[in-house]
């Protein structure tokens, strides 16, 4: 496909291109099927040319019972053994088309190199699209800690306490935790797709960005900072299921890298980005700042970014097929089941489901637990750093700012040692043979799971006026980097192993995550205050151990916990 017919089919399938085509009546930025010159495959015609005549039309209300040539979950350890071998595999196969015993054409991908299926887009498409996602992922997150700087001045302002005025970060972190609940679940319905949850929440969230920056009251202050979090956070959940579309599990790892290395910098630049400009013109300029990076984001968003959920992208495709060929019978796998989908059934896949495996199930347990800790920890950064190096360095607010570049080094380090270890061990071994089992991926953090306790405990006791300032920087970059391959791997494991919750299971994580965060932003300070820095940051040191025997026992004995489990694969 060449880089002009990618970008005409990346900008149609973007809601830039959908608006034209429905204000043009679809005869611009026209698909396939839209054609005049279009022809179904042979074998499709031949199925639709033996149609019953006793046959009804069928509405889609029924569900299929027997489907022949069912396709693979490239999300399970099956699914990625018949991707290793598709690699070795040359030429276009066509595919076979589905169909049930009551006379329903599954509509499918026309072959295994179908343009549409989004795993088998450009790489410069693909890239184009990941990079969009891991933007929109960084600025969310940035937006959270770009507030830390203007505390004091908050403070000022409103006449109010330390606690009250870093309630606009930790509300900001609340609502982020609890968007995905809502707004993961719609992602998920064939009919919506991702693609609208992304551009009108973050619609939303830039227009909301705008009285937040200009807000005369306290209150209302807090309560748009976690409407900002709220509406800006489906990438935060979702984000990784796009980049899962449009890779197959041996090249997931590598594009994950990039998100949760967005995911992770993203805080952390934050207060470099506002700390001199809040110093200089005022506390609403970290707000300023905030409406001005998510504003490209938005244009990104609404003019580059197509559909990658294939339920979404097939639907559609069937409606159009049965225009084009004035039959009913054809109809998408996605288009049948969300017939069954209620309201209820949506809310318990979305809010019990993963509380229950989370409860019933270790494995999911330790993943929530350990990761929330490990945020909780990253976040507590942002009151701690103001009490340490103004301190014992004298640093202004603009120099501690900078020093949170360190977790982005951090970050870096990690990606490139991460990044050389997919390239030349794991990816290596999942096209020659594939993975026996889900926990080899863990292997990495069995040594990064050390690093967080390390890491802390070197920040805790070394930051002092006898000791130069680069040393418990070091400790903070241990820190980061170690918590970024630990949280690679567990965002690669949960969805091998839990695959058909894996898009509940993220939101809850992220829910369980951005909560206990959202309170260790609130009681970082007490707790620095009234136990001192070192032995309050000794007490975290302390918790992160619990990762060490969780990482350990889940990578040996993994497999039984799943052979014991009834959610696992």
């Amino acid at each position: 496909m060449g880089v002009a017919n990618s970008l005409h089919d990346t900008i149609r399938d973007a809601p830039l291109g959908q608006i034209i085509r429905f204000v043009t009546k679809n005869r611009l930025f026209k698909y396939p099927e839209e054609h005049p010159d279009f022809e179904l495959p042979a074998a499709w015609n031949q199925l639709l040319s033996n149609a019953d005549h006793g046959y009804a039309c069928h509405t889609g209300t029924e569900t299929p019972s027997t489907i022949v040539n069912p396709t693979a979950d490239q999300n399970t350890i099956e699914g990625l053994d018949i991707e290793s071998k598709a690699l070795d595999t040359d030429g276009i196969t066509d595919a076979a088309p589905n169909a049930t015993e009551n006379g329903v054409i599954l509509v499918d991908w026309y072959s295994d190199q179908d343009p549409a299926n989004p795993q088998n887009w450009s790489n410069l498409r693909r890239a184009l699209v990941g990079l969009i996602i891991c933007f929109y992922t960084f600025v969310v997150y940035l937006s959270s800690a770009i507030y830390s700087p203007s505390t004091e001045g908050v403070m000022e302002r409103f006449g109010v306490s330390n606690l009250e005025a870093t309630l606009g970060l930790a509300m900001y972190v609340l609502g982020y935790g609890i968007g995905p609940l809502l707004f993961s679940p719609l992602g998920e319905i064939p009919r919506i797709g991702r693609n609208p949850v992304y551009i009108v929440t973050f619609g939303i969230f830039v227009i909301i960005s705008i009285p937040t920056a200009l807000v005369d009251s306290f209150a209302g202050l807090i309560v748009l900072r976690f409407l900002q979090g709220f509406f800006g956070s489906p990438c935060l959940a979702s984000g990784g299921a796009s980049l899962g579309d449009m890779y197959g599990m041996i090249h997931m790892p590598l594009a994950m890298i990039a998100w949760v290395g967005a995911m992770s910098c993203g805080p952390s630049l934050g207060p470099l980005i506002s700390a001199y400009a809040v110093t200089a013109k005022g506390w609403r300029w970290s707000l300023y700042e905030s409406i001005w990076v998510s504003a490209p984001v938005l244009i990104a968003l609404f003019v580059c970014m197509p559909e990658t959920s294939a339920s979404n992208i097939l639907l559609r495709r069937a409606q159009r097929l049965r225009r084009s060929a004035g039959s009913q019978r054809l109809q998408s796998q996605s288009e049948i089941d969300q017939a069954h989908l209620t309201v209820s059934s949506i809310a318990v896949d979305a809010l019990i489901k993963p509380l229950e495996i989370t409860i019933k199930d270790p494995a999911v347990l330790f993943v929530q637990i350990y990761s929330a800790i490990l945020y909780a920890i990253y976040y507590s950064y942002f009151e701690v750093f103001p009490l340490v190096f103004p301190v014992y360095y004298d640093m202004s607010t603009g120099e501690v700012g900078l020093v949170f570049i360190c977790i982005a080094v951090g970050c870096i380090l990690a990606i490139i040692l991460y990044g050389l270890y997919l390239y030349y061990v794991l990816i290596p071994r999942m096209k020659k043979s594939g993975i026996a089992q889900q926990e080899e991926v863990l292997s990495p953090g069995l040594a990064a799971c050390f690093g967080p306790t390390i890491g802390l405990f070197i920040f805790a006791w070394t930051a002092r006026v006898s000791i130069h300032w680069i040393v418990p920087v070091i400790g903070v970059t241990i820190y980061a980097g170690s918590i970024f391959t630990v949280l690679q791997v567990v965002f690669l494991y949960v969805p091998m192993t839990y695959p058909q919750y894996a898009a509940s299971l993220f939101a809850a994580n992220d829910f369980f995550r951005s909560a206990l965060a959202s309170g260790s932003i609130l009681f970082a300070h007490p707790l620095y205050k009234n136990l001192g820095f070192a032995k309050g940051t000794s007490l975290l040191g302390g918790l992160s151990v619990i990762g060490i025997f969780g990482m350990w026992v889940l990578f040996f004995y993994g497999a039984k916990l799943r052979a014991l489990s009834k959610f696992a694969t």
